[in-house]
Order: structure tokens, then C-alpha cells, then sequence
């Protein structure tokens, strides 16, 4: 049987390009997994791999024309988004390259023997090791920040761990030309290129979860394909971490105190936030609790005003189209959903932003309206107008896990006077990242970073994104007596590496 084309798409007509690659046959798939295997030995020196993130970031900024034109291209994201991103890309492979040479994340422990204590304690010697293999499932919306490139792949890289990428369909030239950037950097560090290796296909994606030699895998998409994938890691013989990034919400609160302060300032917010990317960000505010009042309706008024402002867009590709345009008519089709500004198709290819108003009422107990309460991806939002708090707690208590939620509050709320700390409270159990003021789209790549959430937001509990991603690929291991001269040199009495480590429950740094 003839592999299948992979073709790259221009989502402004919903013409194919040009043919970029064939889709991977599992005998494809299996040796680019065999080959990445092999070359964990070489990724195992620090310093290489420190080199090779370096490297990969140099590279990116040296065909940054390039990349950029195949990944608008692609995914009509426009040149000034997608140099953000590109820079975004590069910066998290420089930042795990300083993670790399700092060595903290070995996560060095030293308890010396101790015959005193009861019961007495032996020799104990723990740091973390790379897992082997990585799978990374490419994003739709991110096609450098949360692709071949991007994150997963940083991360896996600085652990010691080599990666095989499943390419994402939408942006299948961008993919490549990545990859081949990537490789050149691995070579240019002295490093095989195996190290990093693409593979297309909806197929080769799952022969890659189920690939014995795969020891663990990251994933950003929809709730559904990565379920399925979880499943099937979790079936296996021997099943495999499965980090997942799924589907989020992202829930607003606005109470009534910051509507009347603020109410114009707040509904241009959302308006900018619930639209960037057409809507496409994981963290777009997709669920809005705004009073039922007077202010409330200045905020509404003030949403409408600004989508009104909004000129119809172009989404990644035409399936997500038609999915969009289903979910808002499906959505404003239940009983008593208001839509003041309509969202759904703006053209042939385009979608237009607007939102969708509910009783909060409706949603604080099981009913058609659930679906209310699910993502739906594009340039839309859900407004509940809420008439107490009581409608508040209900609603959110309701609400599945989430990357983000925020809340909104006056100058005296902010000081502690009010209900600021109670929905802080109320929203902390919902999210992996909360905040006041503030809107969740825009992930800053920084240490405290944490994106992530209760499922479905994520299937586990680390981050995708900041230094601790690095984590997901780790595992600890302890030595017990063993003697110095059969130590891995990180665990050597003398630190001949110069970690910074914990001994006998003293942090030390190399300067201490």
C-alpha cells in the first residue's frame, strides 16, 4: 500500500500548497524511535545538551524569515504573532539551557549514614535520571511555542531524554523545516541528529504511544484525541507517563464592586483576550460570571462595543471552522441564550468573535445547559449573568478543571475588604494558574510559571511550561552503601560537578 501524502494547506483558501512529506509507516516509525534510543548515551554529557538547546535557538533566530513565512503560511497567524512566538520559542530553549548548566533539577540528596539515629540510617544517595524516549504530540495553535521546537521538546532535550515528535497536520512544511534545524543544532553540539526525529500520520501517532522502546510522552489538543492517547499509554504492557494538555475553560469572575468601578476597562479586556488568536489560545476566558445589574450591563455593553470593532478571522483550518460555527449555533440554540453579538461564520473562510449571555441560574444544576460549560474552541465567550453569590459558588462548583481562572476585583477588595479572599478560595481548586485583574491569555516562560490544571485541563499535575517542565521527564533513584568509587560522579562525596545538593538536610551550592 502507497503511504499517503502529507500535504501543507493554506487555511485563508483551504487549497493545498504543496506535498511536504508521506505519512510514517510503523516500520518508519519504529526505527526513528530505535535510532532516537541509541543516542541517549551522547545526550547523557550536560554540556552537549546545553549546547544543542543554544545551538537550536541560534539556528531559529538564523532562518527566522523562513520559518516565519512557512508558519503563516500555515496557520494564517500573521508575521507579528508568530515572531512573538518564535522568540518565545527560542527563549525556552535558551532557559533550559541555563537549567541544564545549573543542575538543580538533578535534585541531588546526601543523608551520610547515621548509627545513632533509631532506627539507624545507611548511606543514602538520590538524583534524578532522564526516562528514555520522549513522544511529543504537536499543537495545532503553537506551531513553533508547542511544536517540533517548542517546549516538550526543549524540556525532554535538557532532561537527557531524545524525542520523536509526531508532527501536527496543519503545519506540516513548518514541522520540517524545524526539524531540520533542530537536527543541524544536535550535529553542530557534537550530538547525533537521532536525538530529534518527525513523524506524520494520524496512525504513526498512535504506533508511537504504543512503541515499547517510548518511555513516556507529552501531548497539547483536543479532550478527545488526548484521552485516547492517555488510554493507550495507560493499556500498555508496561504503561508510560502521559502528559496531556486537553481542553480549558479558563472561568472569569467579575464581581459586582469591580463592575461599577471599571466596567468599559473590563469588557475591552476580555473582548482582547477572548479573540487573540482568534480565539485559539488555550487559556482564552471561554466562561465569564458578570452581575446581573446595572454594571454588569456596562460590561456587556462595553464587550459588545469592542468585538464590534473586530474584523472577521481566519482559523487554523477549515475543520476547526465548521467545528466552531456547530458548537456556537448548537450552543445558541438552548433555551434562553441570548447571543447580543453573534459569533460564528464571517465568510467563506472566516469566522466572526461575538458571545453568548445565560442565566447563571441555568448552570448551577444538571440540564441541556452543561454544554455551556465545555470549550469551545475559537473567538467566543460565555457571559452567565449572575443574580447573588450563592449563583457564584454553585456555578463554579460545577465547573471542570481548568488551566487558568480569574477574578476580577475593586480597589477595596483587592485590600481585603469583601469577598477577594472567598473567591480566591473558590477559584484555587478549579486551576493550575489564578488570577486577579488580569487576563489568562499570554503564558510567561519564567521559573514560577505553572501551566497546567486539574483534568481535563491537563492528565497530570506538572506544567508545560517554565523551568519545573523539566520534571515530567525525571525519575529519582536512590544508591544505598554504595562505595565512592561506584557512584555516579553527581552523588560523589566531593561534588566534582558542582551541583548545588541537600546534605544531611543542608542546602548546599557550589559557592557554599
Amino acid at each position: 500500500m502507497t503511504a499517503a501524502p502529507v500535504w501543507s494547506v493554506d487555511p485563508r483558501t483551504g487549497k493545498p500548497r504543496e506535498q511536504v512529506a508521506v505519512e510514517s509507516t510503523a516500520a518508519e516509525v519504529d526505527r526513528a524511535v530505535r535510532a532516537a534510543h541509541a543516542s541517549r548515551a551522547a545526550l547523557a554529557d550536560r554540556a552537549a545538551r546545553a549546547a544543542l538547546l543554544r545551538a537550536a535557538a541560534d539556528l531559529l533566530d538564523e532562518a527566522r524569515d523562513p520559518v516565519i513565512e512557512a508558519a503563516d503560511a500555515e496557520t494564517a497567524l500573521g508575521p507579528t504573532r508568530l515572531a512573538g512566538e518564535l522568540a518565545r520559542t527560542t527563549a525556552q530553549l535558551r532557559a533550559f539551557a541555563d537549567v541544564v548548566d545549573d543542575g538543580g533539577y538533578l535534585d541531588v540528596r546526601i543523608d551520610h549514614a547515621d548509627a545513632d539515629r533509631t532506627p539507624p540510617w545507611p548511606d543514602l544517595r538520590r538524583y534524578k535520571i532522564p526516562l528514555g524516549v520522549v513522544a511529543v504530540y504537536a499543537a495545532s495553535n503553537f506551531p513553533l511555542a508547542f511544536s517540533v521546537p517548542g517546549g516538550d521538546t526543549a524540556s525532554a532535550l535538557a532532561a537527557g531524554c531524545p524525542v520523536v515528535v509526531k508532527a501536527h497536520p496543519d503545519h506540516p512544511a513548518t514541522s520540517e523545516l524545524c526539524a531540520t534545524l533542530l537536527r543541524r543544532a544536535a550535529a553542530r553540539a557534537g550530538l547525533p541528529e537521532d536525538v530529534v526525529a518527525v513523524v506524520h500520520g494520524f496512525d504513526a501517532g498512535v504506533t508511537l504511544v504504543a512503541h515499547p522502546t517510548v518511555a513516556a510522552a507529552g501531548f497539547t489538543g483536543s479532550v478527545r484525541g488526548g484521552r485516547a492517547l492517555f488510554d493507550a499509554a495507560a493499556a500498555r504492557p508496561v504503561p508510560i507517563p502521559f502528559h496531556g494538555e486537553l481542553g480549558s475553560l479558563n472561568p472569569v469572575v467579575v464581581t459586582e464592586e469591580a463592575a461599577a468601578e471599571r466596567a468599559a476597562q473590563i469588557g475591552a479586556g476580555l473582548a482582547g483576550s477572548m479573540t487573540l488568536g482568534e480565539g485559539q489560545f488555550c487559556t482564552k476566558p471561554g466562561f465569564v460570571l458578570v452581575p446581573q445589574s446595572a454594571a454588569g450591563d456596562q460590561v456587556v455593553t462595553a464587550l459588545t462595543n469592542a468585538l464590534g470593532n473586530t474584523e472577521p478571522g481566519v482559523m487554523l483550518d477549515h475543520r476547526m471552522r465548521s467545528a466552531f460555527v456547530d458548537g456556537v449555533r448548537e450552543r445558541a440554540g438552548l433555551p434562553s441564550v441570548e447571543t447580543p453579538l453573534t459569533p460564528g461564520a464571517g465568510g467563506e473562510h472566516t469566522v466572526s468573535a461575538g458571545f453568548l449571555t445565560v442565566p447563571a441560574s441555568l448552570l448551577t444544576a444538571d440540564g441541556p445547559h452543561d454544554l455551556l460549560l465545555e470549550e469551545c474552541f475559537g473567538p467566543v465567550t460565555v457571559v452567565a449573568r449572575y443574580a447573588s453569590d450563592d449563583d457564584v459558588t454553585e456555578v463554579l462548583g460545577r465547573l471542570p478543571g481548568n488551566l487558568t481562572a480569574t477574578v476580577h476585583l475593586s480597589g477595596a477588595e483587592a485590600e481585603g475588604r469583601g469577598r477577594g479572599a472567598a473567591l480566591l478560595a473558590a477559584l484555587t481548586p478549579l486551576a493550575g494558574r489564578i488570577l486577579v485583574d488580569g487576563w489568562p491569555t499570554g503564558v510567561a516562560v519564567a521559573p514560577a510559571q505553572h501551566h497546567g490544571g486539574p483534568y481535563p485541563a491537563t492528565t497530570s499535575t506538572s506544567t508545560s511550561v517554565g523551568a519545573t517542565a523539566i520534571e515530567r521527564w525525571l525519575r529519582p533513584v536512590t544508591y544505598q552503601g554504595t562505595p565512592a568509587a561506584l557512584l555516579p560522579p553527581e552523588l560523589a562525596e566531593a561534588n566534582p560537578l558542582g551541583l548545588p545538593r541537600r546534605v544531611d538536610g543542608r542546602l548546599e551550592t557550589p559557592q557554599s
